[in-house]
């Protein structure tokens, strides 16, 4: 069972996850509202994406369609799974792993994306700085989260947290646009982009 601190199995999610439209991106609204966020968040060249958490891939397919390549890590190897038959023949890799401690050995990035995942981690400090220091020179950390009833993390603590990292911290409120999430939301959501640059 891929279980993280949050309680969940996420391999027993894994089946289902994908009929969410912000998880799946089936909708052709949602999947090019994230298209076009990527697009901002992500160098404009291709570059190397850790994927943290990466799910069932599909931000990870948005990333190799802009030409990135990616590493993706996630504790469900059910997601795994589906996130290499979803990139089959695209740049990216995939490895059954915990998102806080990558197993990437020393390869580095330019980018370490997460999207719903430093939430249910323990400790986001540490994970934060293990992650900050995956990045290459000039490299970034997109970090989507949110607060959804009594799970989640602020976006106040996230950038409590990377502040002291060094990085230029740029945070982006996205509960109040629907066509990211499929339907209007009243929660917390946002996205912390940290650069290094």
């Amino acid at each position: 069972m891929a279980e993280n601190s949050d309680g969940v199995d996420w391999d027993a999610a894994a089946a289902s996850f994908d009929e969410e439209p912000d998880h799946g991106l089936r909708d052709p609204e949602v999947r090019g509202a994230w298209a076009a966020r990527l697009r901002e968040w992500l160098p404009e060249r291709g570059a190397d994406v850790l994927d943290l958490g990466c799910g069932t891939g599909s931000l990870s397919l948005l990333a190799a369609e802009q030409g990135h390549r990616v590493t993706g890590v996630d504790l469900s190897p059910a997601m795994v799974e589906l996130a290499r038959a979803k990139l089959a023949g695209r740049d990216a890799v995939f490895l059954v792993g915990d998102a806080a401690v990558p197993p990437v050995g020393e390869q580095r990035f330019d980018v370490v994306l997460g999207r719903h995942v430093l939430w249910a981690l323990r400790d986001p400090g540490r994970v934060l700085r293990r992650w900050w220091g995956l990045l290459r020179p000039g490299g970034r950390m997109v970090l989507v989260e949110g607060v959804w009833g009594v799970v989640g993390i602020s976006a106040e603590v996230v950038s409590g947290l990377v502040e002291p990292l060094g990085g230029r911290v740029v945070l982006e409120r996205l509960s109040g646009d629907s066509s990211l999430w499929g339907k209007d939301v009243d929660d917390e959501r946002y996205v912390v982009v940290v650069r290094g640059d």
